[in-house]
């Protein structure tokens, strides 16, 4: 479970003080994945880097009792230096993984072939996001956070065994996708919420969320 309790969250630009997020209340149930729908440059990343524990709140309480996954796309566990093998290894044994079973799967499913054995900060951005993503996949969590849907990439058979993946994942786990794009939401979440004005107003069906942030984009 992932719940949200008046929770606050604003950043000074410069010029303004922005609201992301003022005395916003959620609660994520293991067995029921939400999607949020929100504009972009609304604080998308901020909202679901906070469901990690990766930034904290102004105010406000965040309480997580279930195995939460990092963000699809983080980098922050990731040293560029190194190569995806030792990543993936290091990782394994952050989370007490066993890290042959975690390098043979994610070296399997992002495909990158003799790459997985270059330092990553060789790797192009597609080749990073499949890395990042095999590996999310590749450990065992209770509820999985995803910003923006599946990487952009050209390899097909990348998406179809990563999607394959997670649809059978979905069967047992929960997943929060944060995106602006409704379409993106559909293929994950029956209920949604909309972050607006540094709300979140939860509805029960994606259709019901949809009307609110469609009449928002025409406002």
């Amino acid at each position: 479970m992932i719940e949200f309790t008046n929770v606050s969250k604003s950043f000074w630009t410069g010029q303004r003080r922005k609201v992301i997020l003022d005395r916003a209340n959620l609660r994520v149930e293991l067995g029921h994945s939400i999607g949020i729908l929100a504009p972009n440059g609304t604080g998308k990343t901020t909202l679901i880097n906070m469901m990690a524990g990766l930034e904290k709140p102004d105010e406000g309480q965040i309480t997580r009792t279930s195995r939460i996954s990092f963000p699809l796309g983080f980098m922050g566990g990731v040293v560029t230096k190194h190569t995806g093998r030792e990543n993936a290894r290091y990782i394994a044994r952050l989370y007490r993984l066993d890290p042959d079973y975690v390098e043979a799967f994610s070296r399997w499913l992002c495909g990158l072939e003799e790459y997985y054995d270059q330092p990553m900060g060789t790797y192009s951005a597609g080749m990073r996001s499949r890395f990042c993503f095999s590996l999310m996949l590749a450990l065992d969590f209770d509820i999985y956070l995803i910003d923006e849907g599946m990487p952009h990439t050209t390899d097909v058979e990348f998406n179809r065994k990563a999607g394959s993946i997670l649809r059978e994942r979905l069967k047992s786990t929960t997943v929060v996708i944060v995106s602006h794009q409704p379409e993106t939401l559909e293929k994950f979440a029956r209920s949604a919420a909309v972050l607006r004005n540094g709300k979140l107003h939860m509805f029960d069906t994606l259709e019901e969320a949809k009307a609110l942030y469609d009449y928002q984009g025409q406002g």
